[in-house]
């Protein structure tokens, strides 16, 4: 279009990626803010300080928050499927909709009345059993995240199903969803999206915390100093955690996907055994190559097969592979004579480091902050420059659970539905350049604005402090006294 490159795929790829990352923005915060303030509340309930109760409401604002806009921005992802990708629904409908169903009829169904409860009802129940509501709630945010990842996971390794033909069209029948729900990948990816959204809720808690330090406002520090350790061992635990799982997920995609796993690497060629982990390097993607490299020997063999040899298959070795498991017998010859299987190899190579960097860099800060405020040597007030980068920090686990999503999304390319369906295969007939162009940069000022509100109000909650109260919320007026509809 108008000289621009623009292309319908392209665009309704852009569209996709751009509201699925965004609303993954909230989506791990919302879940792991949820699990955190659950134990706040717990806390509270069992040895009665008051802190962790004036914790858990202070930090339960920022739960509200990234939950109400991620419910707008999941509406709108959602809206994607029947937009721009017609043909995916058709084919995947079957399947896709089950586990779509379950997760709006009863994972939202629970975690929406039970924090309507837990937010008008503070005063209204014995700790105990105002914990038992927020602890409903993010169970049930935990389980939309799996009915979620089980659509997913299906996309990424198919299971329990058959190849139909109805109305002269392709398409996937459910014959097992017990097989669904069981599908390995789920259960490998899900561990590691918890933890990472706990980590995620862990470093803002903390990173907050450390700009309320540094505010010093007079009968706040005993609030911040206690949020701030709860927030760095949160997420020095998460981070630790996120690793092993991250190890747990990584052997599922050896098994299932070993083109995306050689992406994630820069392997274009069949390594040597023990074969050494890359460090950095320059990846030429349409001469499928790789030069420059700065290797570590022995190091991939270890993390690959938890020893110190093996070798590792390049992506030149598996798309020939690929091409006679998948090519023209299954696609035909109009897609010429040999496919191109290979995915955005530079994007998951970076992606898959900065997801791994910024996790040990969390553990490394977190680490410093729980050395400078032990109760022995408390001096984390006087290390100024370790609060800037603890509040700077809190962009860096949105970073990471992003890349972490590039590596998951963009390595099943050229697949919508992994070895059944292509992206291409997937976009409506109907959609056009400028319908795509118009909707993209709607979404854009749309999302532009609810990530501004976003911030604005948490930067606000902040400011306010921990002991802020509207004056309304003083008079604790009951709707259904008979004052309410006058004399």
């Amino acid at each position: 279009m108008y000289g621009l490159g623009l292309t319908i795929v392209g665009l309704a790829r852009f569209q996709f990626a751009m509201t699925t990352v965004f609303h993954f923005f909230f989506v791990p915060f919302s879940i792991g803010m949820g699990f955190v303030v659950a134990i706040m509340e717990t806390i509270y309930a069992v040895k009665k300080d008051e802190v962790y109760r004036t914790m858990a409401k202070f930090w339960g604002k920022i739960f509200l928050l990234s939950f109400a806009v991620g419910i707008v921005t999941g509406i709108i992802q959602e809206f994607q499927f029947g937009m721009n990708w017609s043909e995916y629904s058709r084919f995947m409908g079957d399947v896709f909709g089950a586990p779509l169903a379950i997760e709006a009829l009863l994972a939202f169904f629970i975690e929406s009345v039970f924090i309507g409860i837990w937010m008008f009802t503070w005063d209204r129940f014995k700790p105990g059993w105002h914990a038992v509501m927020i602890w409903m709630t993010s169970i049930g945010t935990m389980l939309s995240a799996i009915w979620i990842l089980a659509a997913n996971s299906f996309m990424q390794h198919p299971t329990g199903f058959t190849i139909a033909v109805m109305g002269g069209r392709t398409r996937i029948k459910l014959t097992s969803f017990g097989d669904v729900v069981a599908n390995p990948q789920l259960w490998r990816v899900f561990p590691h999206l918890i933890i990472a959204a706990i980590m995620t809720a862990g470093v803002v808690i903390a990173g907050m915390s450390a700009y309320g330090l540094l505010r010093k406002k007079k009968g706040e520090n005993h609030f911040f100093k206690t949020s701030l350790r709860y927030g760095l061992w949160v997420g020095l635990v998460g981070a630790l955690l996120t690793i092993v799982a991250g190890d747990f997920q990584t052997q599922q995609m050896l098994k299932d996907q070993p083109m995306k796993f050689a992406a994630t690497e820069g392997i274009y060629k069949t390594t040597k055994d023990p074969a050494p982990w890359t460090v950095i390097e320059t990846i030429d993607a349409k001469g499928h190559k790789a030069s420059h490299q700065v290797e570590i020997p022995k190091v991939l063999s270890l993390l690959t097969y938890h020893k110190t040899t093996g070798s590792v298959k390049g992506m030149n070795e598996i798309n020939k592979e690929l091409n006679n498991e998948y090519g023209n017998k299954k696609f035909g010859t109009q897609m010429g004579s040999e496919l191109d299987f290979y995915p955005p190899a530079k994007t998951l190579f970076w992606s898959f480091r900065i997801m791994t960097a910024i996790a040990f860099i969390i553990l490394i800060f977190d680490f410093l902050g729980l050395l400078f405020s032990r109760k022995n040597k408390d001096t984390i007030e006087n290390k100024r420059w370790l609060l800037h980068c603890l509040g700077i920090g809190i962009w860096v686990p949105f970073i990471g659970n992003s890349a972490g999503w590039f590596v998951t999304e963009f390595g099943r390319y050229p697949w919508i539905v992994y070895g059944l369906f292509t992206i291409s295969q997937a976009v409506s007939p109907s959609s056009t350049v400028g319908s795509l162009l118009f909707s993209n940069i709607l979404y854009f000022l749309l999302f532009a604005f609810l990530g501004g509100v976003m911030v604005w109000y948490s930067r606000q909650t902040l400011h306010q402090g921990p002991y802020f109260e509207e004056k309304d919320s003083k008079q604790n007026v009951n709707p259904f006294a008979k004052e309410a509809f006058g004399k």
